[in-house]
């Protein structure tokens, strides 16, 4: 593995973990300490989704114009920026522009580091996206569990938090991501060159695959929104339910060797990978739907941890492998803006069913657009294969 890759591995996680900080607790801290209700916490969470769709498209473009480092001290920076304000004012309403500003900023951030690592390790494939995807996870797993620490003597401090990683990461990426060199002046040559070519296939097939992607993070993105409140009305505690997301990630570091020889089998079958993950994903969503333990909770995140083994790695390899040269970074945005639609209207959704039906039928209903996630990722190379007939 390149050593560019690992300082990318390094910044992720760093990144990810100051994120992680905030992302479980934003519906908790809406409705229990600010006092809103559920609909405004979906409200305020798709405002932040929002945000991050148009600097997830924006990253993208910038990583094809100025490169990817230019791009992630941008995010970085405004992050920064954000979170210095957020400290001291993360009342009602001042709360609800702080964190747009994160998820736009955030957003920037992402498909840069994800067409990063695909530049500079191309041979890597799926590797490549893994490494990224395990350290977004180890991020995940400690993230929470000190949050979880931090936010139970004042949960004021988690801002604080965050802003101290975000210090890090941008120390991170000013001394080594400058020394990554990824030629934007090239990708834009070839780009122009294409122009004239027919690229529609491609774009068309990931559109596709963004579809059912979406799909899926509007069900998986209720673990953060609507089930971490009717787990703590169920009488568990935040730190019980931060452990949730410890037992998430740590499991996703220990259980690569056993989806290891799964995975060589399908290297070449991405398909197969993420059909078989979307199918495990509902299996979780069935045991939660169902759950009044706290043992059972841990076991439909156990399920869930499987499945997203199989997908999330996935989905950003094939954009990567259909991406023409040139276009890797606005592919990489349009990735990760449906997942961050999928965080912004999901939640949404999800309280408004929550509402209607309560907690369990909401979960039923959401888990049936699963079965259409199935589909479109079935259905997604029709438009490549009709450009070669």
């Amino acid at each position: 593995m390149p050593k560019a890759v690992w300082f990318l591995i390094v910044g992720m996680f760093v990144n990810t973990m100051g994120n992680s900080f905030l992302w479980p607790l934003h519906t908790i801290y809406i409705h229990d300490y600010l006092g809103q209700t559920l609909t405004m916490a979906g409200i305020v969470l798709m405002i932040n989704a929002g945000a991050g769709v148009i600097g997830n498209l924006l990253g993208g473009f910038l990583f094809d114009r100025i490169g990817g480092y230019k791009s992630i001290m941008i995010g970085i920076i405004i992050s920064i920026i954000a979170l210095a304000f957020l400290i001291f004012w993360h009342g009602w309403p001042e709360y609800i522009w702080f964190v747009a500003i994160l998820g736009f900023s955030g957003g920037i951030i992402f498909p840069s580091m994800y067409a990063m690592v695909g530049s500079v390790w191309p041979e890597g494939g799926r590797k490549a996206f893994n490494a990224i995807y395990l350290a977004q996870n180890l991020g995940v797993a400690l993230g929470p569990a000190i949050a979880g620490l931090v936010a139970e003597n004042n949960i004021n401090n988690i801002f604080i938090a965050n802003l101290f990683t975000y210090v890090l990461f941008l120390f991170i990426a000013w001394f080594f991501y400058r020394k990554i060199k990824v030629a934007s002046n090239l990708h834009a040559t070839v780009s122009n060159e294409q122009k004239n070519r027919n690229q529609k296939a491609p774009f068309y097939a990931m559109l596709i695959v963004s579809v059912g992607y979406l799909l899926t993070w509007i069900v998986y993105v209720q673990w953060t929104s609507t089930i971490s409140t009717h787990v703590l009305d169920l009488g568990i505690s935040l730190k019980q339910y931060s452990l949730l997301w410890t037992i998430n990630g740590a499991l996703i570091l220990a259980g690569q060797p056993l989806i290891k020889p799964i995975i060589s089998r399908l290297e070449h079958k991405i398909k197969t990978q993420m059909v078989i993950g979307i199918v495990i994903f509902m299996g979780s969503f069935v045991v939660v739907a169902f759950a009044e333990s706290y043992a059972m909770f841990i076991t439909s995140m156990v399920i869930l941890t499987v499945g997203e083994m199989f997908v999330w790695p996935a989905v950003p390899t094939l954009a990567d492998q259909l991406a023409p040269k040139g276009k890797e970074g606005f592919y990489q945005g349009i990735v990760n803006s449906m997942a961050t639609v999928g965080r912004m209207i999901g939640p949404f959704i999800g309280g408004i069913l929550v509402e209607a039906h309560g907690t369990p039928m909401m979960i039923l209903i959401l888990t049936c657009l699963l079965f259409f996630a199935i589909f479109t990722t079935i259905i997604y190379d029709l438009p490549l294969k009709k450009r070669t007939e």
